[in-house]
């Protein structure tokens, strides 16, 4: 396949594809921003449903704003008992990211709004699939284990929430915090695959719920998401840190591919990453499990020495959720509970002087040949 086509980017690298007010990803300075906030203060001053707010409508709410979109979020956190049914009773071997991709498509014949893509409508989808997201995952990961899913807890915020309804039990605050900032860290990031899915789906004019769907589908490709569940693994096959540096330079001797490091984007490091390893020391400490986190910061370094890469935010969240007892074959769906703002935003978003995205190819087929008959060929 030629790559020296005038106006061809393979993968549209450096491609400007659309105009965006939600986020800014600065390569150079390493930071990230969400309508000019800066996700480092974010992450240490706001919460995950603050975020939500500002992504969905562009600026920070004001006391009695927040106050009410919460209530809401609270209010329609609850999915419908035939969906949770469905849901639990999908083959036990169907993937995670199956599971929420059903689930979601499923909430459109639920949704009273669903064909209506006003913005007032859309609002109303994107704080309706926010808050449902979490309920969907959660009775899932508790059908895998045998028990009974649990109602949603009225008092808990987002985080809070979601282990609660996974465990049975109100978490520890410094547990819910930490995967309040994990959320607020995924919560966008500029036209990834997945995003941009989402975008080129709504520029058809389709429905709210077939975009996440099709957003959904991008992320499940082990390119764009996977990562934190693969470096969870590979911490697991290492398993002791005396072991990390020789295993980690032998995998570097065979070519193999290290997850967790690197980004197209950043140029110097991912700003989120150090955020989420800062959490996930203190929850090793906290808990007296130091080993996972040993480990990391050894293959960080080799890596670091030996390569030059960085690790982008999914190398600290394998560790960060696995201490925070959830399994690893749920970190790419809390990449979308994560997501749901920032996809929805950019929905939104396109909506407004939308143009349906038909981008050229350049043909590389043969050239005008006449038919001939079957009967005739030989």
């Amino acid at each position: 396949m030629p790559s020296d086509v005038p106006g061809y980017s393979p993968g549209l690298e450096d491609v400007i594809a659309g105009l965006s007010g939600i986020s800014k990803v600065d390569p150079e300075g390493d930071e990230l921003i969400y309508y000019g906030y800066k996700v480092s203060q974010l992450c240490e001053q706001s919460s995950f449903e603050e975020v939500c707010y500002l992504l969905l409508n562009g600026t920070l709410p004001l006391k009695n704003e927040f106050t009410a979109f919460q209530k809401k979020l609270i209010e329609e956190r609850s999915v419908p008992s035939k969906l949770i049914q469905y849901i639990c009773e999908l083959p036990k071997e169907a993937h995670y990211m199956d599971v929420l991709r059903s689930g979601i498509s499923n909430l459109s014949h639920y949704d009273p709004q669903c064909e209506d893509n006003s913005k007032e409508a859309e609002l109303a989808k994107s704080i309706r699939l926010i808050a449902k997201v979490p309920t969907l995952l959660a009775a899932r990961i508790r059908a895998q284990k045998g028990a009974k899913p649990l109602a949603p807890h009225a008092k808990l915020g987002h985080a809070a929430n979601f282990l609660y309804m996974v465990n049975g039990t109100e978490p520890d605050p410094d547990f819910a915090k930490a995967l309040d900032v994990s959320l607020i860290c995924y919560a966008e990031h500029g036209f990834n695959a997945s995003t941009f899915t989402a975008r080129v789906i709504a520029s058809t004019l389709s429905e709210m719920h077939s975009c996440i769907t099709g957003a959904i589908g991008a992320l499940k490709g082990p390119l764009h998401g996977g990562a934190n569940e693969q470096a969870m693994y590979m911490l697991q096959e290492i398993g002791d840190p005396a072991k990390a540096e020789g295993w980690i330079k032998e995998k570097l001797a065979q070519k193999a591919k290290i997850m967790g490091f690197g980004h197209r984007v950043y140029k110097k490091k991912d700003a989120r990453a150090p955020i989420l390893k800062n959490w996930g020391w203190k929850l090793a400490k906290k808990l007296g499990q130091t080993k996972w986190h040993e480990i990391a910061e050894i293959v960080e370094r080799v890596m670091m020495s030996e390569k030059k890469l960085f690790p982008n935010v999914d190398f600290p969240a394998a560790p960060l959720y696995y201490l925070l007892g959830l399994p690893i074959e749920v970190d790419t769906p809390l990449f979308v509970v994560g997501r749901m703002p920032g996809w929805c935003a950019h929905i939104i978003e396109q909506r407004v002087g939308n143009r349906i995205m038909r981008p050229e190819s350049h043909y590389t087929g043969p050239q005008a040949r006449d038919y001939i008959p079957l009967i005739k060929r030989s």
